[in-house]
């Protein structure tokens, strides 16, 4: 019989809608521990390949025969095999094209405001967290934080009919591969840096890319919008927040929703915790009603009605525990911050490398790098 497959787009789709589906992962249990696909109601289970090789009703006493089941493996091929043995048993069940390899390749553009003065687009990518940004006015954009895919990119300002005129990354990221460089030249743009993350923090070695320098408070045009650019050091010495219109916070790794930015994936949390309050103190004086749009997020618990990862400052400041930690005061928030941090994962120093043209990654060794999902917050924004 024919397999029935699904794409991770309609996946994203039914997890959007917020559909009841249970996700069968037979992956082994460590890859499936470090990552998995998320959503309000979705249900994960874990039932290993060879469990299913020696015993095709393997998964018997978990499933009902009323639930949509989608098999996951890493590239689809074992999920088709198991997809056939469950559907042999009467099961509604999907196998996922392109496996957990094509999750988290895929990408998805949202709208966070579309006017006559001003677009602003959040381009998520689910499986790692990972959010980015384009903002557009007058047929002109300006692409903030672009990850690694950059044909997502090519291919969603050409639909828009947007003509990019430069490329901004708010730090030097640790977790994922930016491909700001890489869309910047091939657009002829310039992309641009704080030259405070034009040098590896750990390495202590310049960057071998080609930047602009960000100054502080500089300000780009795209159209009709304005963007300042915001130095707030403390998750790394060159991290900045672009403020649009004076409406629109892209808060990169400072503020999450849920969280706030660890300050020690330059290897130096102790010094950068002071100063990361000192930053984040200042962002606090915004108007409430400013519009916060975080480089991450946690959970796709997050997301509002609309798909968005997004809220009101002011919101956030009774709601998120870090901030609250701010308004404690210095002594208060240093020690909170540096007995909240997550485990150091190891390939954050080579992510690093690769963003600052020290280390080349070939597309194998990069999706190797980028494996689970983003480490930026504090260990809070992670628990169950």
């Amino acid at each position: 019989m024919s397999i029935k497959t699904i794409t991770v787009e309609k996946l994203q789709d039914k997890i959007a809608d917020g559909e009841n589906l249970l996700i069968l992962d037979v992956r082994n249990p460590e890859d499936f521990q470090n990552w998995k696909i998320e959503g309000k109601n979705v249900q994960n289970l874990n039932i290993p390949y060879f469990d299913f090789l020696d015993n095709e009703k393997a998964a018997e006493s978990h499933l009902s025969k009323e639930t949509e089941v989608v098999v996951v493996c890493v590239k689809g091929g074992s999920s088709e095999m198991v997809a056939e043995m469950l559907a042999d048993q009467g099961y509604d069940v999907f196998s996922l094209e392109g496996g957990m390899q094509a999750w988290g390749d895929f990408y998805t553009f949202q709208p966070v405001v579309e006017d006559s003065d001003i677009s602003l687009y959040q381009g998520i990518r689910p499986a790692r967290g990972c959010l980015s940004y384009v903002i557009a006015s007058r047929d002109e954009a300006i692409i903030v934080d672009p990850l690694r895919h950059i044909d997502r990119y090519l291919q969603f300002v050409k639909e828009k009919g947007l003509k990019v005129v430069s490329v901004l990354d708010t730090h030097g990221h640790a977790d994922h591969i930016s491909g700001g460089p890489a869309l910047a030249k091939e657009l002829d743009v310039p992309y641009y840096l704080h030259p405070y993350d034009g040098i590896h923090p750990i390495d202590m070695l310049p960057a071998g890319i080609s930047y602009e320098m960000v100054q502080p408070n500089q300000e780009f045009k795209v159209g009709s919008t304005r963007i300042k650019a915001l130095h707030i050091p403390g998750h790394t010495l060159g991290n900045i927040t672009y403020l649009i219109n004076d409406r629109y916070l892209l808060s990169g790794d400072s503020i999450f929703l849920q969280s706030i930015a660890r300050p020690d994936l330059g290897g130096k949390g102790e010094t950068w915790a002071p100063v990361h309050y000192e930053s984040l103190k200042r962002l606090l004086e915004l108007p409430d009603e400013t519009v916060v749009l975080p480089g991450h997020f946690s959970s796709p618990h997050e997301a509002d009605e609309n798909g968005l990862y997004t809220g009101t400052l002011g919101e956030l400041k009774q709601s998120n525990d870090g901030l609250r930690k701010v308004q404690e005061g210095k002594e208060a928030f240093v020690q909170y911050i540096l007995s909240s941090l997550p485990t150091f994962p190891p390939q954050y120093v080579d992510i690093k490398r690769v963003n600052a043209g020290l280390l080349q990654a070939d597309e194998d060794k990069a999706s190797e790098l980028e494996l689970g999902r983003n480490i930026c917050a504090l260990s809070q924004a992670y628990d169950d």
